[in-house]
């Protein structure tokens, strides 16, 4: 499992605020640092809903926090332990049944990003402060390959889910079904990696999530 600490007064990161390097011509054309107790999120130019950040601003005295890594809990206690079925969230999906479409890892990265928000709500935070987010995933039973289409389903559940110019929610998938209301309605872009791994640190996990969040300017 990975560290869990709480860090406060610390300017960080800044990422993807243009490209080439500084000229003697040019360096009063670059973005300002953000002012202190503020997070900046530079997003991709001309999308109305992107999914992620291409990078994030951290102005100083910003004090964050960083989750350890969370994976599902093991919620579906009529499967198997240790199976990936028993982490399928049965407050999500009654019974651990899944409806047409709705991937295992899906299912799971659902059950993972629930644990997110109870872990931030532990800390007075919320899915709105998260700033950047690292996601690890193996590949279901059977698969060549980790679901990635599946994981970014369950992430627009809770993340990146409304139309930049409008403000309105944008209906997400669940599956195959009609595209509905979000559980969380959310305007938060992290920037984000999202990777395939061999082996995740506990049998039947399928997504393991970490997140670092900014506590809001008081």
């Amino acid at each position: 499992m990975k560290r869990r600490s709480l860090i406060a007064g610390v300017a960080v990161v800044a990422l993807s605020f243009g490209g080439g390097a500084t000229t003697a011509a040019g360096w009063w054309n670059k973005p300002k640092p953000p002012a202190p107790g503020t997070v900046v999120p530079a997003l991709p130019a001309g999308q109305a809903n992107p999914m992620i950040a291409s990078g994030v601003g951290i102005g100083a005295n910003t004090p964050v926090y960083k989750t350890s890594g969370i994976g599902p809990s093991a919620l579906n206690t009529g499967a198997p332990a240790g199976s990936e079925a028993a982490y399928i969230d049965t407050a999500v999906f009654p019974g651990g049944a899944l409806p047409a479409g709705v991937t295992i890892t899906e299912a799971q990265g659902i059950n993972a990003l629930r644990r997110i928000g109870e872990n931030l709500a532990a800390a007075g935070l919320s899915y709105a402060d998260v700033y950047t987010m690292r996601v690890f995933l193996q590949n279901p039973a059977g698969a060549t390959v980790a679901d990635f289409a599946g994981w970014n389903r369950a992430y627009r559940q809770y993340f990146a889910n409304t139309d930049l110019t409008t403000g309105a929610y944008v209906p997400v998938p669940l599956g195959t079904a009609a595209p509905a209301k979000p559980f969380v309605v959310n305007k938060a872009r992290p920037s984000r990696f999202a990777l395939e791994i061999e082996n995740l640190p506990v049998g039947g996990w399928l997504v393991e999530v970490e997140v670092d969040a900014a506590y809001p300017k008081r």
